[in-house]
Order: C-alpha cells, then sequence, then structure tokens
C-alpha cells in the first residue's frame, strides 16, 4: 500500500476544521462555552495534524496551501466576532482584527495584479500575532467555561491582541510596499 493513496488526509481535516466553525459559533454564541472550548481544541489538533502528515509525508498541495491558512482565519475571525456579538469583546478590538486581515489581502491583491506574482509567506510578527489571537482567544474561553484563568485575561488579552495586530500589519505594510517600489524601480 502506497502512502500517497493517503494525500488526501490533511485536506479532508482542513475541510472538517471548517466545517467545525458553525457548531462552534453556535456554542459560542449560545454561552455553551465548554462545548465550544472542546470543539476549539478538535480543531487545533487537526490543524497540527495536518501540518505534520503533510510535511513528513510532503503530502503538500496547492488547495491545502490556500484552505489551510483560510480555516485558520475563518476560526479565528469567528471567534473574535462570536466573543463581541456576545458582549465579550469590544467591537474596536473585532474591527481592527478584521480590518488588518481585510488590508493584507487587499494589499496582496494589489500588488499580485499591479505589480507582478505574489507568493505570501507569514511574516514572523504576522505568526506571533496570530499566535497571540489564539491564546487570548483560548484563555477567554477557559474563563467563561469555568475553568481556572484569571479574569484580568480579558483586559489584557485586547490590549495584547489590539497591539498585535497594529504591528503585524503595519510591518506586512511596510515591507510590502518597500518591496512593490523595488520592483517597479527594476
Amino acid at each position: 500500500m502506497k502512502s500517497t493513496q493517503w494525500r488526501w488526509i490533511p485536506n479532508a481535516l482542513t475541510f472538517m476544521r471548517m466545517v467545525l466553525i458553525i457548531p462552534f459559533a453556535g456554542a459560542l454564541l449560545d454561552g455553551n462555552y465548554r462545548l465550544s472550548l472542546l470543539i476549539f481544541l478538535v480543531a487545533a489538533i487537526s490543524d497540527g495534524v495536518d501540518g505534520f502528515l503533510a510535511r513528513y509525508f510532503n503530502w503538500r498541495t496547492r488547495v491545502g496551501a490556500i484552505a489551510d491558512p483560510l480555516a485558520d482565519k475563518a476560526l479565528l475571525i469567528t471567534t473574535y466576532l462570536m466573543l463581541t456579538i456576545t458582549g465579550i469583546l469590544p467591537v474596536w478590538l473585532f474591527v481592527l482584527v478584521l480590518a488588518r486581515d481585510i488590508a493584507i489581502v487587499g494589499g496582496a491583491l494589489a500588488f499580485h495584479y499591479g505589480i507582478g506574482r505574489f507568493e505570501m509567506a507569514p511574516s514572523v510578527p504576522g505568526k506571533i500575532n496570530t499566535l497571540v489571537q489564539i491564546l487570548v482567544a483560548l484563555a477567554i474561553i477557559i474563563l467563561l467555561a469555568g475553568w481556572p484563568m484569571q479574569p484580568w485575561v480579558i483586559d489584557a488579552g485586547v490590549w495584547l491582541v489590539a497591539g498585535s495586530a497594529i504591528f503585524s500589519g503595519c510591518h506586512y505594510v511596510i515591507v510590502w510596499s518597500l518591496r512593490a517600489l523595488r520592483m517597479k524601480r527594476s
């Protein structure tokens, strides 16, 4: 049995993560924080497993390269949206998180169609921003689920996410603007 016949598994796990967004959002909206925490953890584990399988067995696909970060981003945006709708997080934070992502995607499209081929690789500040968003969301959901967590995690988390989003968003804009200027001149 060839291992290549199983190369669909990472993409199936990514698709499963996308499907999990619906019950996750519903659980958050209903205030069922223990269920939402369980779904969040299942999604996180599936993300780790699909990444491991894709790298270890070289089961990387173009679909997976696009769908995996989109699934991650959709889960995070949904998390922040639901926590905003339920009044846990301030509206301005959700707007900031969403605006950063829209600016990056818009800039990437402008670069691709106005300058040249665009191969986006996450920057270190971008990876740190994603990690901060995940850890803050997880800490808040743990707190809401009634498990041991300090209540200050919400206020501190709001400012951590805001600072990280601003810094990483500005970093992307500066780096890709300079890259665009260099390519236009050459």
